[in-house]
């Protein structure tokens, strides 16, 4: 499929762009003809994907956010919105994972994670919501997560917020079906990323340690690529990873094995 002939002169919205998979998809987007309003809370970050893009300033907005502030994401959707011509595309990339055992993990913590995985990404889908209807389409990329797909140890809140994600935008997919509004769900295994120094543990400080399996995983510029061909095929699901990923297909059809190894594996 030809992606820039899919992409050029569309508008993307991508959270979480300032590094990881949500950089890889913001610069893929360009190098495919789109154009890019780009979101995290480092806006330093947020110009030098924009300086790496090489799109023209007014190709390329940033509007840094904390996603989880549902009051600071709606007056930041009504800018972008007040700005860009028409929004074709939302990519919910933004989010923070977690390495604890269940009786180690604060409430606050739980609630940290779901306020940033799952009540920011909804609050943000609802606010953009009304003005694609309008204009009679629109797409989200939601990134979800093998363990959005099953539990696993150490990682109960940050599996339940992606768990949340999928109930609610497969609903979402029922809805507004007739409204032409797409939604495709990445289901990641291990990408090379942050996403393990940046995890939460029980106390809510940093993990700060980079997960072996992360370290080997698919770049995240190959899981950018995979993720955009899924959403030009407007694809409801895409597995995303090495072998890893392909554990949803075991917990799938061979359950009884499935929690059995996941006893027994490394959590990291």
């Amino acid at each position: 499929m030809n992606l820039k002939k899919k992409f050029t002169g569309k508008w993307f919205w991508i959270t979480g762009a300032s590094s990881g998979i949500g950089k890889a998809l913001a610069l893929e987007v360009a190098r495919c003809g789109g154009f890019l309003v780009l979101s995290a809370r480092n806006e330093s970050a947020l110009k030098e994907v924009c300086n790496d893009s090489g799109l023209p300033p007014e190709h390329c907005l940033v509007f840094p956010l904390d996603i989880s502030d549902t009051d600071a994401v709606k007056v930041t959707a009504e800018k972008v919105l007040s700005i860009i011509p028409e929004l074709d595309y939302v990519f919910h990339v933004a989010g923070i994972s977690q390495r604890s055992l269940i009786h180690e993990t604060s409430l606050e913590v739980d609630h940290r994670i779901m306020d940033v995985n799952y009540f920011g990404t909804i609050a943000l889908t609802k606010a953009v919501l009304p003005a694609m209807r309008k204009q009679g389409r629109g797409h989200f990329l939601v990134t979800s997560s093998v363990v959005g797909r099953f539990g696993f140890p150490v990682r109960s809140a940050y599996s339940a917020s992606k768990h949340a994600l999928h109930g609610f935008f497969e609903t979402l997919m029922s809805e507004y079906n007739k409204d032409r509004i797409n939604v495709t769900i990445a289901v990641p295994g291990r990408i090379q990323s942050q996403v393990s120094v940046n995890a939460l543990t029980g106390d809510g400080t940093p993990y700060g340690v980079m997960d072996p399996g992360q370290e080997k995983g698919m770049t995240a510029e190959k899981a950018a690529v995979r993720m955009l061909k899924a959403v030009a095929r407007r694809k409801r699901e895409v597995l995303v990873g090495k072998a890893d990923a392909y554990a949803v297909l075991l917990r799938k059809y061979f359950p009884g094995i499935f929690f059995n190894l996941a006893t027994k594996v490394s959590p990291v």
